[in-house]
């Protein structure tokens, strides 16, 4: 049997880490970290499972993890980006309810790092039971042409 060539790249089996789109300061003065933000304005039920989440898809790796509907391959407009879907706490009367999701992306690409990585990039959240719309989706692909249309990548 010939032995496998040295990989030279990270590859899309190994281990990812979790890291999170930081605005470069050409696009955005403050430097923002849309999902860091998102993930601050959260329910901290919400924040925890989300955190939880992550480390197990980028652990897993992303390729092979199962996990019951908390990761999924987007479609469309959106395809080739992730998303971590989670509900929030069902509130007193059962109203007002809210889907929280963050959308990420896996970056094989990446200069200077020795990992694949899981690149938070933001996140959305809307009322139970409803679907987000065109212009939503359209702002997550901007961040993520922003985010990709530098290497080294900006990355908090």
């Amino acid at each position: 049997m010939t032995p496998l060539p040295p990989r030279t790249r990270p590859h899309r089996d190994d281990p990812h880490d979790v890291t999170f789109f930081h605005r470069h300061s050409d696009d955005d003065p403050t430097g923002a970290i849309p999902a860091r933000q998102f993930l601050a304005a959260c329910p901290t039920g919400v924040r925890a499972k989300s955190t939880a989440v992550l480390v197990a898809v980028a652990t897993a790796p992303p390729s092979r993890f199962s996990g019951g509907g908390y990761w999924e391959a987007m479609h469309g407009d959106v395809s080739g980006y992730f998303e971590v879907r989670l509900d929030g706490p069902k509130p007193a009367g059962g109203k007002g309810r809210h889907h929280y999701r963050l959308y990420c992306l896996l970056d094989y690409e990446a200069k200077e790092t020795d990992r694949p990585l899981l690149v938070v990039i933001t996140g959305l959240d809307k009322p139970y039971r409803t679907a987000l719309s065109p212009a939503d989706y359209a702002a997550v692909r901007r961040l993520g042409e922003e985010y990709l249309s530098r290497n080294p990548r900006s990355i908090a």
